[in-house]
């Protein structure tokens, strides 16, 4: 009786179209983002701010970048990591050489110059399709890393490749402590995360899924596949381009091309699989799970063990078990913690009767 939309009328299209129609889910995400944005500056310490809470957020926004062009457009890629090392750089030199312009601005075109370089290796998607076209992505991953090695300008010419990223301060207000910064990246990332979810709700979120679907068919119909494809590849490289813009500046501060291995690509890549492929939803559940799953193994192995076992043997001890929670979940739901959810919700609209 808690979840059901009887006795909720619609009296026009845009209240039925809205985001969220049924008013338990408007009071439930109010509800979420205010626990986010003030229960948890106030409770969280530095060490969950700065090492947990924030880079779920950025890798939330990768794997929701990647989920856009997996999930609903259909194209695998292999490239995410290589396109947030794109905007990290990118966003490194806007500050660097144009120090006049305001942060957000450079994150914006950091994620232009990313949906550049998406667009360019998204172009195989117009004659490959499936493990062809992954391969074609992994090609970015090596000559994007490749590129900013070899060439210095980049790195403002540090000998190692390594950049140190500017202080962050939007309007002469400074984000130098961690729940400055976690506020921030949860500002930027919730206002993306809605966009996206109105977006594949659009005509061009449908275009996207007609494609992933059956292409054929869909250029039938006049979606023009050129167009929709490309499209998918700039703005999944948007969302991570401005990602990797945010893991330079609000998390590490100190990057490298080599930090943006193909191993970050896979990490992203488990994490719509395990959230939910073609879910909003899926891509936060599944970058909280590959975050702090590795953090909860390794608190509890130590407090079972009380440090008896050797370091190795207890980091080969955790993949294993990680390893084998990613097939468990896998098995059991295979289309992610997100369908769970989803379960959950058509449960509750039926209960308290029998189902």
């Amino acid at each position: 009786m808690l979840y059901r939309e009887a006795g909720q009328f619609k009296t026009s299209y845009g209240a039925d179209q809205q985001i969220f129609p049924i008013r338990q889910d408007r009071i439930a995400m109010a509800a979420i983002l205010a626990f986010f944005f003030v229960g948890v500056p106030l409770l969280a310490n530095q060490y969950w701010l700065q090492a947990i809470l924030v880079p779920v957020l950025i890798f939330s926004l990768a794997a929701l970048g990647l989920n856009i062009l997996t999930g609903y457009a259909g194209q695998l890629s292999l490239g995410t990591a290589a396109f947030m090392a794109v905007g990290a750089f990118a966003a490194y030199n806007f500050e660097l050489r144009l120090p006049w312009m305001p942060l957000p601005v450079s994150f914006v075109l950091a994620g232009v110059v990313a949906a550049a370089v998406g667009m360019l290796f998204g172009l195989p998607s117009l004659r490959i399709k499936g493990f062809y076209l992954a391969v074609a992505t992994l090609a970015a991953q090596f000559f994007i890393v490749w590129v900013l090695t070899k060439f210095g300008w980049f790195s403002n010419y540090s000998s190692s490749g390594v950049i140190t990223t500017q202080k962050m301060q939007i309007l002469g207000y400074a984000f130098d402590t961690p729940v400055r910064q976690y506020l921030l990246v949860l500002t930027i990332v919730a206002v993306m995360a809605m966009l996206a979810k109105n977006l594949v709700r659009s005509s061009t979120g449908r275009a996207w899924m007609a494609v992933r679907d059956m292409d054929v068919a869909a250029e039938v119909i006049g979606i023009r596949l050129m167009h929709t494809k490309l499209l998918a590849f700039a703005v999944s490289s948007f969302y991570c381009g401005v990602a990797g813009a945010l893991y330079a500046y609000a998390y590490l501060g100190t990057v490298e091309p080599e930090g943006f291995n193909l191993d970050m690509s896979f990490r992203v890549l488990f994490m719509i699989i395990i959230g939910g492929v073609g879910s909003i939803l899926g891509s936060f559940l599944g970058a909280a799970f590959i975050v702090l799953a590795p953090i909860f193994l390794n608190v509890t192995a130590h407090g079972l063990f009380a440090g008896n076992i050797p370091a190795g043997l207890a980091s080969n001890l955790e993949l294993i078990v990680f390893g084998g929670l990613i097939i468990f979940f896998l098995i059991v739901e295979p289309h992610g913690l997100a369908r769970l959810w989803q379960i959950a919700k058509e449960k509750l609209r039926l209960w308290p009767f029998p189902y």
